[in-house]
C-alpha cells in the first residue's frame, strides 16, 4: 500500500477528484499526502514593467492562488486526518516540478487528474499528466 502519496492540483473539478484518491488512499494506509501546486513564470518583458497588472502583482497573486489550491487540500486532508505537506512552485515545465517534488519527498506514487482532451486541443494543449505517466520512475494513479 502507498505511503507517501503526491497530489499535484489545479483547482479544477477533476483535480479534487484526485485529492480525494489521494487523501483516502493515505487514510487507509496511514500514510500522507504531498500537495503540489504550480505557477507559471509571467509573460511580461521589461517594457511592460509600467503597464498594470505589473509582474510583481501578477506574480503575487499567481502564488496567492496556487497557496490558496494546496490549503484546500491540506484542509481536505487535515478533516480526514491525514498529514499533508504542500509546496507551491514557478515552473515553467509543470511535469518536471512534479516528479522533482516528488523525488524530495519520497513519494512512491503520484495521484493526478486526467483532463480528458482530445482531438486537436490535446496535441495543442499537451498534457502534464501524459508528460508524468512518460517520465515517472513511481507509479501514476490517474484519475478520470
Amino acid at each position: 500500500m502507498y505511503q507517501r502519496i503526491l497530489v499535484p492540483t489545479d483547482g479544477s473539478e477533476i483535480t479534487g477528484k484526485a485529492v480525494d484518491a489521494a487523501i483516502r488512499m493515505a487514510r487507509e494506509s496511514g500514510g500522507r499526502v504531498f500537495a503540489i501546486s504550480i505557477t507559471e513564470p509571467a509573460p511580461f518583458g521589461d517594457l511592460t514593467e509600467m503597464l498594470p497588472p505589473s509582474p510583481r502583482r501578477f506574480h503575487e497573486a499567481r502564488h496567492a492562488l496556487a497557496d490558496a489550491r494546496v490549503g484546500a487540500v491540506q484542509a481536505a486532508a487535515q478533516a480526514a486526518g491525514v498529514p499533508c505537506t504542500t509546496r507551491t512552485v514557478e515552473a515553467v515545465h509543470p511535469w518536471e516540478a512534479i516528479l522533482e517534488f516528488a523525488r524530495e519527498s519520497d513519494c512512491d506514487v503520484i495521484t493526478m487528474a486526467s483532463h480528458g482532451r482530445r482531438g486537436v486541443s490535446a496535441v495543442l494543449l499537451g498534457s502534464e499528466t501524459q508528460r508524468v505517466l512518460t517520465h515517472s520512475p513511481i507509479p501514476v494513479l490517474v484519475v478520470k
